[in-house]
């Protein structure tokens, strides 16, 4: 996602590896242990933990006790919460917009930042400040695969992460775009299966997601 010149952060060759972000609004840290190794189990051995609930700096820190399980922040808007989520153990930074004091911060700090975007307008603003891996937010409501097939004939330089509205019905379609490195959603890790602990639920979502993926690479 958003990185400097020089070799590619680990967070982001992880995500390019997999090309699956889990993204969940954890409303629980006592659910995180099980939700982790659950990803983990399904193949899908990373997850980004959104600073929208009270629970997310416990959450992100027991995440980050996890083994082999690389832990993104999301959700990301001041230089505050970035010095939150790197406390608690994140790797990465993800934004909604394109915040220039947050990427200011994180570059600063040599720390992976994946700021979103929708316009050309905020991927030029991206470049100048170095950018090439950006968020592409909220992904359907402006567009999806349509919208990133017309930036994609400008910005073949760029790559982007699709999230919000991202499912498995329409997962392949992103995936299958040469700009899209991966993609964003919480349909792997659903907020009822956390809350009743269905674990095994949420490791059988990440398995078809990640079959999926494999399939797109055969093809």
């Amino acid at each position: 996602m958003a990185s400097p010149a020089g070799p590619e952060p680990g967070p982001l060759a992880s995500l390019r590896a997999h090309r699956l972000v889990p993204v969940v609004a954890i409303r629980d840290a006592d659910a995180v242990l099980g939700l982790a190794e659950a990803l983990v189990a399904g193949g899908l051995p990373l997850i980004e933990i959104t600073l929208r609930t009270e629970a997310a700096p416990e959450a992100l820190r027991r995440a980050s006790t996890v083994k082999n399980l690389v832990v993104v922040a999301g959700t990301v808007t001041t230089p505050d919460h970035v010095k939150l989520a790197v406390d608690c153990g994140a790797k990465m930074i993800v934004s909604p917009g394109l915040n220039t004091r947050v990427v200011e911060y994180c570059l600063a700090h040599d720390l992976p930042v994946v700021p979103g975007v929708c316009t050309p307008t905020e991927i030029e603003t991206a470049r100048n400040l170095g950018l090439k891996t950006l968020k592409f937010f909220p992904a359907e409501a402006y567009g999806g695969v349509r919208t990133l097939k017309a930036l994609g004939d400008v910005y073949k330089d760029f790559s982007f992460v699709p999230t919000g509205g991202v499912n498995l019905q329409n997962l392949g379609d992103y995936l299958k775009l040469p700009i899209v490195l991966a993609c964003g959603g919480s349909w792997m890790v659903p907020a009822d299966a956390i809350n009743d602990r269905r674990f095994g639920d949420v490791e059988k979502l990440a398995r078809d997601a990640v079959a999926l993926v494999e399939t797109l690479a055969l093809a």
